[in-house]
Order: structure tokens, then sequence, then C-alpha cells
């Protein structure tokens, strides 16, 4: 099976959210500090024409460089079909605080 890797840095804000975005969505990934791994570093210049652009995810192969969740979803079912987190099904938003409201009121009224 494929990976999700996250190439990121201290204080990166773009980074921060993407992670949060990604725990948000169950989705399992290695976070990879560029400021420690010299390696990762060089990693993210290949993929980014030379510069350390944070957040550069890696998935299956391909490089994403700044991708929103979507973009990272998208490329984990082409790379990872069979795993259920990338399925449609996990694509579905969620109500929201209206919707979740809405559905406690019409429990309330059975």
């Amino acid at each position: 099976m494929s990976e999700v890797a996250v190439y990121w840095w201290p204080g990166c804000v773009f980074c921060a959210r993407l992670r949060r975005q990604l725990d948000r969505a169950g989705v399992p990934y290695r976070p990879v500090n560029i400021w420690e791994d010299p390696a990762a570093a060089e990693t993210v210049r290949s993929i980014a024409r030379g510069n350390e652009t944070v957040p550069t995810v890696v998935v299956g192969g391909q490089g994403l460089v700044n991708p929103s969740l979507r973009q990272v979803q998208a490329a984990m079912r082409e790379a990872m079909p069979d795993v259920p987190f990338a399925s449609d099904a996990a694509r579905r938003p969620s109500p929201g605080l209206l919707g979740s409201l809405r559905h406690k009121v019409r429990n309330l009224r059975r």
C-alpha cells in the first residue's frame, strides 16, 4: 500500500491547516519536517521546481505542492483505490452545525 507523506516546517500555517484537515478527514499520513531532514528538503525541492514550498504532499509517487484536502483525496483515490477512507463515501460532506441542529429538532419531535 502507498503512503501519504506530508512535508512541512514549523510555523507554516498552510501546513498546519492541511494537517488539521487530514486529521479531521481520518487520513493517515507521515509528517516529515524538512528542517530536520536534509533529504526531505531535497525531495521537496525536486517536486517544487527548486523551492522549499510546503506543504508538499507525496501520494503514491505523485507530488502535490500546497494541495487542498480534495486534491490529496483525489490523488489517494487514484493511487490507493482499495483504501476505505479514499472512497466516495468518505467524501460526503458533514451536515454542519445547522444540519446537526435540524437532526436534533426532528428527534425531539418524535
